[in-house]
């Protein structure tokens, strides 16, 4: 499928050069998706072969990679590790388990699917999404055996909720991706994502989940990740305020961004304080004082947590790594003009044309981070031409990168295997939950795009 809509660009224009891309993007699907390569190196092989073979000059291909390689973890860097570093405290001090069991209890029994839900957006937003995972999974089970629920009536609405985060709001790593290869503003990403998010969740999360009632599931035999005693949980408000600063943070810069003049000290301060890795500093430091040093635990054994965490974001690190290679060289040899001008005579929608890309690239690939990054690499030209809203765009590629997740995605093995749910089961759950993100997004994205004129 990637393939075919690619080498429809090159129909377009008929350039090689626009066929020797197409070849790559089906040689790094290939690799990952059959020779089971890691995206890393996946990218890093397929740059090296496109700079080849676009008439790059061989010694200038190692300071291609390397530049791109840069270019696209200088900018992301200390968002990244810096969300996992606060992602972790959030779990281990127990303020995410504190928020679940406060919306648990003023929702109901009547309502715990609109309440995982609620708590799946909420711990979601600064979570990755493995993280949340295994965080509100024995939270759910705990919940399905207090209330006497179906698993996946209580539990699915949760999951697309922290999927919806992870496709489409920064600061996570796909969406935080997109916002620097497009020179999108980060606070209006966010709250237009918020827009986005919301219907798409409800949809694909307590509506849908209704349907599953008769879909047998039961909790992983000797599951991990038992929930903290209450008496060691942090108080609701410092947990609620850490878990969700770096949103605060962003949606209050972007205000006062739009309030402000655009020149003058003011402008500079917000300016500075708008920063996404400044917001990531302080929200972090925030969290390692509230949730670590004032429950008193020592400060090494809160740099300790810290630590760790960058073990959870080390692989997603160099797959944005990889792809900001991959865009170097495209850059380089100038093939992302031409792309540019074939994909904006083709008759689509350009936003449409953003999911559509990345829907097939998820397909393929199966990785949501891997689809939404190599589609910018494709795409970006297409942006800084103009007459494309680049907040948008981000929305609507991290809409396509959550189309379809199936066999050759993780998260898909862990839904089954933590749930017990059989294969077919998992399809017509999981993967249509994710469909129905997807899609939803789009949807969300190309109305916004009409209203914002």
């Amino acid at each position: 499928m990637v393939a075919g809509l690619v080498s429809s660009v090159a129909a377009v224009s008929g350039p090689p050069a626009l066929a020797i891309v197409a070849a790559a993007i089906v040689a790094l699907v290939l690799l990952v998706a059959w020779g089971k390569v890691h995206p890393f190196l996946g990218f890093i092989l397929v740059s090296a072969g496109a700079a080849l073979a676009l008439g790059m000059p061989p010694e200038k291909v190692a300071d291609a990679v390397r530049k791109g390689i840069g270019s696209a973890l200088g900018g992301l860097a200390i968002v990244i590790i810096a969300g996992a570093m606060l992602g972790k405290l959030v779990v281990e001090s127990g303020a995410a388990q504190r928020i679940a069991e406060a919306l648990v209890v003023a929702f109901g029994r009547e309502r715990m699917a609109w309440a995982m839900a609620a708590t799946g957006f909420v711990v979601g937003i600064p979570l990755f999404y493995g993280v949340g995972f295994v965080l509100l999974v024995p939270i759910i089970f705990a919940c399905v055996a207090r209330y006497r629920l179906p698993p996946l009536v209580v539990g699915l609405p949760a999951l697309a909720a922290m999927s919806v985060a992870h496709g489409l709001l920064p600061p996570h790593p796909a969406p935080a991706g997109l916002v620097r290869a497009f020179h999108a503003d980060m606070g209006r990403t966010l709250l237009l994502g918020i827009v986005v998010a919301v219907p798409a969740l409800v949809l694909a999360g307590p509506v849908f989940a209704r349907t599953l009632s008769a879909i047998p599931a039961r909790p992983l035999e000797g599951l991990s990740g038992e929930p903290l005693p209450e008496a060691s949980l942090p108080g609701l408000v410092p947990s609620v305020i850490t878990a969700l600063l770096p949103a605060v943070l962003l949606v209050a810069a972007a205000g006062a961004t739009w309030a402000a003049p655009e020149e003058g000290r003011w402008a500079a301060v917000i300016g500075f304080l708008s920063d996404a890795d400044v917001v990531m500093i302080v929200a972090l430091a925030v969290a390692a004082l509230v949730l670590g040093v004032r429950r008193g635990r020592p400060f090494p054994a809160v740099m300790d947590t810290c630590t760790r965490a960058i073990g959870d974001v080390a692989s997603i690190l160099l797959m944005i790594g990889g792809s900001g290679a991959f865009k170097e060289v495209l850059v380089q040899t100038g093939v992302d003009g031409t792309i540019a001008a074939a994909l904006a005579r083709l008759p689509l929608d350009p936003l449409l044309l953003g999911w559509l890309v990345t829907a097939a690239i998820r397909v393929c690939v199966g990785s949501a981070t891997v689809a939404g990054l190599t589609a910018a690499g494709l795409l970006a030209p297409l942006v800084a031409a103009g007459g494309v809203d680049p907040e948008l765009m981000v929305l609507a590629i991290g809409a396509g990168s959550l189309a379809l997740s199936h066999v050759n995605d993780g998260a898909f093995w862990m839904f089954k295997e933590y749930f017990q749910v059989g294969l077919v089961d998992t399809l017509k759950s999981w993967t249509v939950m994710e469909t129905i993100v997807s899609v939803a997004g789009l949807v969300g994205v190309l109305v916004l795009a009409r209203v914002l004129g």
